[in-house]
């Protein structure tokens, strides 16, 4: 062929066709398709030739002519399209079974999966079991805050009470260290006076009227009783509606029956009749609210007005001294001398005790009376002032009477 003669090229020849091609159709390049045809195929093909027409497209790779001249054969260039899901790619089984943590390949993503613990799962059944486990440690946590908060008020508090007194001319010079340490003994022993003690006995559900009828007639009882025996006998008078006009009309006999083992029964039944007549006349069923008309009552002695006046007044009048009151006094040296009747230990201890301190006393000289510096063999080895106190290790012969 000569050198002049122009080869005619595939561009030529589309040229002198004159036809302009425009795809029918657009696909995108991952369409799956088998019929790709070559770009030589283009040439002298019109729309009315066989086969469809979404055939007639380039190659996207090379002419036909360049892949045979390179050896290659005729093939379609495929494109295959999958779901992008994880199932294209299998996850990497761990040889631990409990790994928390994998990584999952998606195409060009790296996705990492956390196993999620069934022992941490925010669930209310877990939550409540959480509460549960925690709950006892969480309360003793709190309990054990406010103990130590209560134990830091009551050192200030007793340190500024300390100093209050420090001035205070006492028999006995350690006096405030036999209080504290009675304190601490009564704060850790409970003793029947807490319990079924006089201020304890009266129907909380009554009237103020009624209540306070019902404190005068347990203190009237309790002399020379035990705290149990009287407990119980106000439980039955209280079984028959324990007011001054149902004590009127029930049977002195009845009254005793009642009132037995209280000591000194009959006489204190005797007693409770005259004195409920002269409430009914005088004080219109109440009782008197000064300890001077209170003693004039039958069976009512000094020590009985000022208690009954704190506990159904809530008035401080004196020093409500019983055996115990009075046992102690002596044994600790809190009077100039040696007294014989609980009257008398009264007087002498209101020259000096503080009047702040004359409430306290009785309830706590009771209880510590009757649980440690019993009347007889008292525990001293179990006492805080054993080192402080002038009758350690006193020996008491039993009386023939029993101490309340």
């Amino acid at each position: 062929m000569a050198k002049n003669i122009k080869k005619t090229t595939l561009a030529n020849k589309l040229a002198k066709k004159g036809d302009v091609i425009k795809p029918t159709t657009i696909i995108s390049k991952q369409a799956r398709t088998d019929n790709v045809r070559d770009i030589e195929d283009l040439v002298g093909v019109s729309s009315n030739a066989t086969g469809s027409s979404n055939s007639i497209y380039f190659s996207p790779i090379r002419t036909r002519k360049q892949r045979v001249i390179n050896g290659e054969s005729l093939k379609n260039n495929i494109v295959k399209v999958e779901a992008l899901s994880p199932t294209r790619v299998a996850p990497k089984k761990n040889k631990k079974e409990d790994q928390l943590v994998s990584k999952l390949q998606i195409g060009s993503a790296t996705v990492v999966k956390c196993k999620i613990v069934p022992d941490v799962v925010d669930s209310p059944i877990r939550i409540d079991n959480i509460k549960k486990e925690l709950e006892p440690q969480i309360k003793k946590e709190i309990d054990d805050i406010k103990e130590g908060l209560v134990k830091i008020k009551k050192e200030v508090n007793s340190q500024e009470e300390s100093q209050l007194y420090h001035d205070v001319e006492a028999p006995h010079p350690f006096w405030y260290n036999h209080l504290e340490n009675i304190r601490n003994m009564r704060n850790s022993n409970s003793a029947p006076v807490d319990t079924m003690g006089c201020h304890r006995c009266a129907d909380s559900t009554a009237d103020a009227k009624t209540q306070r009828f019902q404190n005068l007639v347990a203190l009237m009882l309790s002399s020379q009783t035990k705290d149990q025996t009287t407990y119980e006998a106000m439980n039955r008078l209280k079984e028959q509606t324990l007011t001054p006009l149902k004590i009127k009309e029930i049977p002195i006999a009845e009254l005793e029956n009642l009132l037995h083992p209280v000591s000194f029964y009959k006489n204190k039944a005797k007693y409770l009749k005259q004195t409920v007549d002269i409430l009914l006349d005088k004080y219109d069923s109440d009782i008197p609210d000064n300890p001077k008309e209170l003693i004039a009552l039958p069976g009512v002695g000094p020590k009985m007005a000022h208690i009954c006046m704190a506990v159904a007044w809530n008035k401080i009048t004196g020093i409500g001294v019983d055996v115990h009151v009075h046992r102690l006094s002596n044994r600790l040296g809190w009077l100039p001398k040696p007294t014989k009747e609980p009257e008398q230990t009264r007087v002498a201890l209101e020259k000096w005790l503080p009047f702040s301190l004359w409430s306290e006393v009785n309830h706590l000289f009771v209880g510590f009376g009757q649980t440690i510096c019993t009347p007889v063999k008292p525990n001293c080895g179990e006492c805080l002032n054993k080192d402080i106190c002038p009758s350690v290790n006193v020996q008491i012969k039993p009386k023939k009477k029993s101490d309340r």
